[in-house]
């Protein structure tokens, strides 16, 4: 489950709620691509702006379209008594993993991080992964944080961001820091195939969630330790990475959705508004570039 490629598809919107038919579209297209696991309730998967009750009927549509395919479910909240219980729901949903980011307003310490995670690992009984993503929770994580966390049981993966030194340099420091036993995964999707290339375990892509064989074929170039085929993949794509950068993933990925019909437009929560006149051209453009426009 925490190997090879974790697609993460949007959560889709509509006027009256949650598209549960274009979600089972997006979801279904992930089974057929036989992607290694599917992530939801991720960033991508919009979690901060549901509510419990909207949640769960994404952990519920989301695991049927599945049809066995491992979920991995978004668990994170402001407080811990709202991730435990959204940790129960998405085991009751049948998630095979949760992945929790610390969540806050008010900045949390590293103690405090701690704690959230203790609480939520002994009260699992499917593994948990640490999402870090400091770009949005404004905390960063230490090696050592890593280290106390990776002891605590249920605990088996971490996500780490793009880092800002080389991504190969930085999957090997974290592995030597880290127990065997702890799957180390990879987001921002530019990054992926250098990360994958220096023995990264998973890439949990944004990307995948739309065109799953694009991001597949990285992952299996990766694999069979072509790095030159791996790169050249990843590099064909820098269109679309440039826009992920300049405009965030969400936005993008979201109009890419919209773009090609997947999901009806728009089809994020308010007060986001998407890609704006500019960054939509620039999409178009990138799309024939690339040759997913199709």
């Amino acid at each position: 489950m925490l190997e090879g490629l974790c697609a993460f598809p949007l959560t889709p919107l509509s006027g009256t709620g949650l598209d549960e038919a274009a979600l089972t579209g997006l979801i279904s297209r992930l089974v057929a691509a036989e992607v290694d696991s599917i992530g939801v309730l991720g960033s991508t998967g919009i979690y901060p702006y549901l509510d419990r009750a909207e949640r769960r009927t994404v952990l519920d549509v989301t695991v049927a379209a599945a049809a066995g395919t491992p979920v991995i479910a978004g668990i994170g909240a402001l407080r811990t008594r709202e991730v435990l219980t959204h940790a129960q729901d998405a085991q009751t949903a049948g998630a095979a993993g949760m992945l929790l980011a610390p969540v806050s307003y008010h900045r949390l310490t590293e103690d405090e991080v701690y704690g959230l995670y203790r609480d939520v690992a002994y009260a699992a009984s499917v593994p948990v992964i640490v999402y870090d993503n400091p770009g949005t929770t404004g905390f960063t994580f230490t090696d050592e944080l890593y280290r106390r966390i990776a002891q605590l049981p249920n605990m088996t993966g971490i996500k780490i961001p793009p880092p800002a030194a080389e991504v190969g340099h930085r999957v090997t420091a974290l592995r030597s820091n880290l127990p065997g036993s702890i799957s180390v995964g990879i987001s921002g999707d530019w990054v992926a195939a250098e990360a994958l290339l220096a023995g990264a375990d998973c890439w949990y892509s944004v990307i995948g969630g739309v065109f799953p064989a694009t991001a597949q074929a990285i992952v299996d170039a990766a694999s069979a330790g072509h790095r030159e085929h791996a790169q050249a993949l990843s590099q064909a794509l820098e269109p679309i990475w440039a826009l992920f950068r300049r405009y965030g993933s969400l936005r993008v990925v979201a109009a890419i959705a919209e773009t090609i019909g997947r999901v009806h437009s728009p089809c994020l929560p308010l007060p986001l508004l998407g890609l704006p006149p500019q960054g939509r051209a620039e999409l178009e453009a990138a799309l024939h570039t690339t040759g997913l426009a199709g």
